[in-house]
């Protein structure tokens, strides 16, 4: 017997689509150039805190399933059992080891299934990963290649080139490269952040187990998350830029607010907030857009123990979205936005190999070119190849090897 199925937001689901993009922007100027422009490198700077938005969403979403539902009892037989949040995946199942937690509210008892949860998020999250550690390595043994044929030097053996080893690819193999095991990022250095989300959905069972708690303990633990952030920031030397370092650490503040976040929006949508008017969410969601704009503006673009407000920021507007209801809620659920957000997962994770592709482009195809004549060009000609890209990725691999991951199992009596 299939469980109901929690309501999706697609505003949040819209919400993914941006981010993302801004990460592509923010990767480009760190390893080119910025262009001088005071309302794009701020924005653009500010970029890498967009890891922040992601992990509280993570949290957010997570809970909003788990967190106020019955998961398949393991001494049941039949179907499987599914649930599905704005980030479409599989998400229910039996499994015979079952994690217990306590009983919401006014509820019965609850079960996990973590074995069937680690599966679902594995099977998302994995296959990308594979994919986009091969396609680095095909890269990076035919830019060689080409290099020896043509005699010049590679880009991987230029100074400042990327990282990539065999035992760093190894521990890719694992999704363990971001858990304070190496000292750079290595091979697709995007995947630091699927790495760390890894271990988020290791250690989600505390996480969902604090969820029940009474609501009082939301702002507790949007409080402690936001604390960790800022004493992060305060001591890295470089703001909240950390990924292979300390990376885990960022991750699970992050993901601690997004589960605050979510236990205070499952007790509004109690109280009946979801029926207040609608000019009241296009309120708030406008003063979290301008909110979140003044911190980006206001802490300019170095990194520094400020952009913790950015961050915060973020949150807020993630709480304003959730409603569904509201100008920017609307607009974040247009056809094109949410298939953009469909692919963000995707566009993410395959903007390193045109990142270190197009820096053998401009090594061998234009290296004599005043680069402000294409200050602006290409970065825009990066943007439209990551989306084109991250499209095919998302149908031809991502969602493939996950319905099949997936299916796995479930014809077994």
């Amino acid at each position: 017997m299939a469980q109901s199925r929690p309501a999706e937001i697609k505003a949040l689901s819209g919400a993914r689509a941006f981010p993302p993009l801004i990460l592509v922007l923010y990767h480009f100027g760190e390893g080119h150039h910025y262009q001088n422009a005071f309302w794009y490198d701020a924005l653009v700077a500010k970029g890498y805190l967009w890891v922040e938005f992601f992990f509280a969403l993570s949290g957010f979403i997570l809970v909003h399933v788990y967190g106020h539902k019955n998961p398949p009892s393991p001494s049941r037989s039949g179907g499987e059992g599914r649930g599905e949040g704005v980030s479409n995946v599989e998400l229910g199942g039996r499994h015979p080891l079952t994690l217990p937690s306590p009983p919401l509210r006014g509820g019965e008892g609850k079960q996990f299934a973590y074995f069937e949860f680690l599966k679902a998020r594995l099977a998302r999250l994995y296959p990308l990963h594979i994919f986009m550690l091969f396609t680095i390595l095909a890269l990076m043994v035919g830019l060689r290649a080409l290099a020896s044929a043509g005699g010049y030097v590679s880009i991987y053996d230029l100074p400042y080139h990327p990282m990539n080893t065999w035992p760093s690819f190894v521990l890719n193999l694992f999704l363990v490269q971001a858990w304070n095991v190496l000292p750079y990022l290595t091979w697709n250095g995007a995947s630091w952040f699927v790495s760390v989300e890894l271990l988020l959905c290791l250690l989600f069972p505390l996480y969902l187990l604090l969820s029940r708690g009474g609501v009082w303990l939301a702002p507790l633990l949007i409080a402690a998350g936001g604390a960790a952030l800022y004493y992060l920031a305060l001591t890295s030397g470089h703001g909240l830029d950390l990924t292979f370092h300390n990376g885990i650490f960022r991750g699970m503040a992050g993901f601690a607010i997004g589960v605050g976040l979510s236990m205070l929006y499952r007790a509004m949508m109690a109280r009946g907030w979801g029926t207040l008017p609608e000019g009241l969410f296009t309120l708030a969601q406008t003063a979290a857009v301008l909110l979140l704009l003044d911190a980006i503006y206001r802490t300019s673009w170095a990194h520094k123990p400020d952009d913790i407000w950015v961050a915060l920021a973020m949150a807020v507007l993630i709480l304003t979205l959730a409603f569904d209801r509201g100008v920017v809620a609307r607009a974040l659920s247009a056809g094109p936005v949410l298939l953009l957000g469909e692919w963000s997962y995707a566009v993410y994770m395959g903007q390193t190999a045109w990142l270190q592709f197009i820096r053998y482009f401009e090594q061998r195809w234009y290296p004599n070119i005043d680069p402000h004549a294409i200050w602006w060009i290409e970065p825009a000609a990066l943007l439209v190849a990551c989306i084109f890209w991250g499209a095919l990725l998302a149908h031809y691999i991502e969602k493939p090897a996950n319905n099949f991951l997936r299916s796995l199992g479930k014809n077994k009596a």
